[in-house]
Parts: C-alpha cells; structure tokens; sequence
C-alpha cells in the first residue's frame, strides 16, 4: 500500500504543510474578528467570502494552470496565499478580511486543482483507491494539527499569521522541486444538474446540505466553542478532535454502506448527526463536548462522500466524474450560504444557535431522506459500486475515484 504513494510522495508532503499552514486560518480569523468586537453576521459574512472564493477558483483556476502549467501556477497561488496571510497581521478591518478571504479561497481551489489532477495523473489504476486515501489523511493530518497553532500568538498577536505564512510558503519546496513531470489538465464535459437530480435526488440534495451543515460549521464553531467559555487552547483541541472524527469514521461507515442499502446508511447518518447537534445546541461543556464533537465530525464528514457514492450507483458510468464535479460544486455554494444562516441563528438564540441551525438543516435532509426511502428501490446490491473516501475540495478530486473507472457497470435506478 506505500508502495502506491512513492511516486506522488512530494505532492502528499506539499499538501500536509499547506494545510497545516492554512487549515486552522479560518478558526483564527473568526477568533479574532470576535475578540475585536465584530458581531455573528460580519463574522459570517467573511466566513462566506472564503467559501465564494472556493467556488471561483474551483470554475477559472483551471484555465490558469492550462495556461502556464501546474509548477508555474501552483507556485503562483501559494505565493499570493502566503501574501495575503501576512497582510491580515497588519490591519484588521472586515471588509478587508472579507476580500483576503476571498482571495485565500481562490488560491486553496488552484492549489487544490494542480495537485490532484498530478495525483491523478501519476495514480496507476490499481492503486488509485490508496493514492486517494493517503491523500486524505494528509490533507486532513495536516488541517487538524495546525489547529494547535492557535494558541501561538497569546504575546505576539502577529505571530499565527507569520507561522501560517511560513508553512504555506515552504510547500512550494516538494513541488519546485520535484522530478516527476508536470501533466496536462484535461477538460471534464459537464452533467447537466437536471439529469444528476433525475438519477439521484437524494445525493444532489445531500451535497449541498451537507454543505449548509460543514460551511457553518468550519465559519463558526470556533465562535461557538468561544462563547461556551473554552480557552484558547481547548478551542484548538476542539476543533482537532471534530477534524480527527471526519478521518476516523469515515471509512467505516463507507464499508457499512457497501453491505448495505447505502439510502439507508445516509439517512441514518443524518439522523445520528440530527441528535448530536441537538446535544450540542444545548451547550455542554467539558469532556462531554469532545465526544460529541468527535461524533458530529466522523458523521458529517462521512455524509459528502456517501451521497457521492449514492450518485454514482444510479449513474452511467462515464457521467461519474462529471457527477462528482458537480456534486462539489453543490456542496461549495452550500458552504458558502451555510455561516450566513448559521450566524442569524447565532444572533437569535446564542452561541448554541450554530447547532441549532445544523439540526435544522439536517431534520429537513432526514425528512427528504425518508421520503426517497419510500418511493423508490434500493440500487442491487451486486450492482452497488464500492464506497471510496472523496475531499470536498474541486471537481478535479473525482477524477481521483476509481468509481469513475468504465469498468463498472451502469445503473439505471433512480433515487
């Protein structure tokens, strides 16, 4: 199995220092936006801005790295990131974060789409699955440790950005560095959305929920888990445990969904997750908090993946990969209304209005989930396609899943 991952070794390092550089900017930025007095909805409102940005990148930054290859452009969007991480030490305004977060979301998308279309083109078809799960871990690995560099800048207020600044700038080293040749970024045809909605409307409408609940959730918990009275500290190691949860139990519950009705296995996740926010809503503290935080993040995290597997069960197998992309798209505009809603919430009912917003989001998803449950027919389980861990990053990313191979056989059920 680590055998699979010697030839993309340089781009799995590349992608764990930039997201331990990048991934905890979000829980930094709300953090400090609160302590200078900015209320729920301007925080959301810059949350928002990052989530936009992601979309933006996700469509153009494509024709960017068509234009001048991926070295040239991953090098590009790694410098403006680093850029713009030092300029949130030297003046905080909202507006201005709100535009540098904007940034920061285009520049993630182009980092995002050079290096996993290079995973995928130096992924060999029989190890695709391990190249995508050591991908994840590190991607993930990376987001949940940088979490601990919170706590950094209790003297020197500068220091997080300059420490984040630093790691994102070194990730440009595995990459200029690299032997392995550049490829070349293909084109994927769109699937018209009323087509995927047709075949899977249970998958379309679980992406962009799941979006709403994880946009919200990364925009604000950091507030949320601040006006609970957590420390610093504790707030990072929140934040950690909900991340580690995502990788833990994602692969379990996908192997549960091959044996089973994978409807089956969304709609319990939904109901599961459903509970946990209620839990949450109310808000515990203490160890009770982190078990719960455990569970939302291996539940939530699991839905994107699930509800991707669920589309491509019911779709011809040469749409797969446009499906996806599509499927990322959802979760991406999601994302980006989620902390908006969630901070209105906030703003009515308190710090636990986050979860309340989340219960809400999910209740209706569960609701939607019962109904398909009821009017259609479960994909044959001889016919089902295997369960593969996605990052909710580009469209580039499907690419990556050996489900969009044409080795496997067409579904012509709809639900």
């Amino acid at each position: 199995m680590f055998a699979a991952t010697r030839p993309v070794q340089s781009l799995l390092l590349a992608i764990f220092v930039m997201m331990a550089g990048s991934g905890f900017l979000s829980t930094l930025i709300g953090l400090r936006l609160e302590r200078a007095g900015s209320g729920t909805m301007v925080i959301g409102l810059v949350a928002t801005a990052y989530f936009g940005g992601l979309v933006l990148g996700a469509l153009r930054s494509g024709e960017i790295v068509r234009r001048v290859g991926h070295i040239r452009a991953f090098a590009a969007f790694v410098a403006l990131l680093s850029a713009s991480t030092l300029t949130y030490a030297l003046l905080q305004h909202p507006l201005l974060w709100a535009a540098l977060r904007l940034v920061d979301g285009i520049c993630i998308a182009g980092v995002f789409i050079c290096l996993e279309s290079w995973l995928n083109d130096r992924a060999e078809p029989e190890t695709r699955g391990s190249v995508l799960a050591f991908y994840m871990v590190a991607l993930y690995s990376g987001q949940a440790l940088g979490q601990l560099l919170l706590q950094t800048g209790k003297t020197v207020p500068a220091v997080p950005f300059e420490l984040a600044s630093i790691l994102i700038s070194l990730a440009i080293i595995p990459i200029c560095l690299t032997r392995s040749a550049a490829p070349m970024l293909g084109e994927v045809e769109p699937l018209s959305l009323r087509r995927l909605f047709i075949a899977s409307p249970l998958g379309v409408a679980g992406a962009g929920v799941t979006g709403l609940a994880l946009g919200a959730f990364y925009g604000l918990a950091a507030i949320y888990a601040r006006r609970l009275g957590l420390s610093l500290a504790d707030t990072g190691t929140f934040m950690m445990v909900v991340i580690l949860g995502g990788v833990a139990l994602q692969w379990p519950l996908g192997r549960l969904s091959d044996r089973y009705d994978r409807r089956r296995v969304i709609i319990g996740c939904f109901a599961v997750t459903l509970a946990i926010s209620a839990a949450l809503a109310t808000e515990m503290r203490g160890l009770a908090l982190l078990v719960l935080g455990f569970g939302f993040g291996g539940l939530s995290f699991a839905l994107y993946p699930l509800c991707v597997a669920h589309a491509n069960d019911r779709l011809l197998p040469s749409e797969r990969v446009s499906a996806s992309g599509q499927l990322v798209l959802l979760y991406s505009v999601g994302a980006a209304l989620g902390p908006m809603g969630a901070a209105s919430a906030m703003t009515l009912a308190g710090p636990g209005g986050l979860f309340l917003f989340i219960a809400l989001c999910t209740a209706a998803m569960l609701g939607f989930g019962l109904w398909r449950l009821a009017a259609t027919q479960p994909v044959p389980d001889a016919a089902q396609q295997d369960f593969q861990i996605l990052p909710r990053t580009t469209p580039v990313a499907a690419l990556l899943d050996p489900a969009s191979s044409d080795d496997a056989q067409p579904q012509p059920q709809k639900g």
